[in-house]
């Protein structure tokens, strides 16, 4: 089953979840927009007390339990992502710093949501909001930075006569903070003919004994060392290039475009709509399985982006579940990739507003939307939906 839906409280449903039990939590919570939040400001104990005046109290003190349960249920290895808007980044962050600890912050990411800015109300367009990205514990931390999708095609110019695509890499390393005094096992001499291209760590007819340079002359290193060259000779290249002391030798590694484990690059922390998709696409994904009856869904590239971080078979936590973009997320990268994973929304079972398109539409809380979106993708999609109501009170 790849979707399961708790319909309660998520200050309900969270403790009954076993410990360290989810690998990763994406979650959109309620923005502190001057609304009235639609989750009890309540504390585990029952406690109803509020040490703090003003709105920002309200709203932290509303997420602080929240957190806390989260981090209950995530396991050592796993991460929390949180969506947020300016209203409340701040806060957040040193909430988060509280909770989950400084030490295992991993990002700040920019979104850019809404590329044409919004046009209403004073100051400047925004046109992003933040995920704010925690480890459980960072020293074990399963998310990988890199990913697949960061990579471009257009980085790797040449072709092999078989058709493989790849670049140049100088072998040298450029860094100048590792040098023959830094690093001196990398320092050592490898023989190549620019004519055939050829390199070995010995030397051979036809051979120039080459030892690595910075432009200006300086000794350098190599990256790789004597036993990686003998691994893998043929990905290493003798090139004739031209310094600024005129032509010389050098050698360069062939970087290739599809190399064996995936080719991953690092991704950036300004996440652009072209590469994850905006608010008005992620309208568009909410219209097409159930109708407009959500304002301001996330896009599920979003959380796609996020899910190729880590393994394919991870345990996927959402417990403000909203449109239930997550689990649909967590259903296409499935279908896309065959992976195993598994997605815990949880949203509760208040009254959709007064004559809003949801309502219209027959759907009377938001869990109805959450429900009605991952059934249908169950239905396009696969995967299948449990749905576990935990209490029809709102408290």
């Amino acid at each position: 089953m790849w979707n399961t839906l708790h319909v309660g409280d998520n200050l309900d449903v969270l403790p009954l979840l076993p410990a360290a039990s989810v690998d990763v939590v994406y979650t959109d919570p309620p923005y502190n927009t001057g609304n009235d939040f639609a989750y009890a400001d309540r504390f585990r104990d029952g406690s109803h007390a509020d040490p703090y005046a003003g709105r920002h109290a309200a709203w932290t003190a509303m997420m602080r339990p929240r957190l806390e349960a989260v981090r209950e249920v995530l396991a050592p290895h796993g991460a929390v992502f949180v969506s947020i808007d300016d209203n409340e980044a701040a806060h957040l962050r040193l909430l988060m710093d509280e909770v989950f600890g400084e030490a295992n912050f991993l990002a700040q990411v920019v979104v850019n949501l809404n590329p044409k800015g919004r046009q209403l109300g004073r100051g400047f367009a925004t046109s992003h909001e933040y995920v704010l990205a925690y480890a459980r514990h960072l020293p074990s931390c399963a998310v990988d930075g890199a990913s697949t999708e960061a990579v471009d095609e257009a980085d790797f110019p040449l072709t092999t006569p078989d058709g493989r695509r790849f670049r140049y890499l100088p072998l040298r390393n450029t860094n100048k903070k590792f040098n023959p005094v830094s690093t001196p096992t990398l320092h050592y001499p490898l023989h190549g003919d620019p004519a055939t291209g050829r390199v070995s760590v010995s030397e051979f007819d036809g051979s120039t004994a080459l030892t690595p340079v910075f432009g200006d002359g300086r000794p350098a290193v190599w990256r790789w060392s004597r036993p990686r060259v003998e691994e893998r000779p043929d990905d290493l290249e003798c090139r004739v290039i031209r310094g600024r002391s005129g032509e010389r030798a050098d050698i360069f590694q062939r970087d290739w475009l599809h190399r064996e484990g995936g080719r991953r690059k690092k991704l950036r922390t300004i996440w652009l709509a072209e590469e994850i998709g905006s608010t008005d696409t992620a309208v568009a994904e909410l219209k097409a399985v159930v109708g407009h009856v959500f304002e301001s869904p996330k896009p599920t590239g979003l959380v796609r982006r996020i899910l190729s971080t880590l393994p394919a078979d991870v345990v996927v936590l959402d417990p403000f579940a909203g449109s239930g973009t997550t689990g649909h997320a967590v259903a296409l990268a499935n279908a896309a990739d065959g992976g195993a994973r598994r997605c815990i929304s949880i949203n509760s079972a208040e009254p959709t507003r007064a004559g809003s398109n949801a309502q219209l539409a027959g759907l009377a809380t938001v869990a109805d939307i959450t429900r009605a979106r991952l059934a249908a993708v169950a239905e396009l999609v696969g995967g299948g939906l449990e749905v576990v109501v935990k209490s029809p009170d709102i408290r």
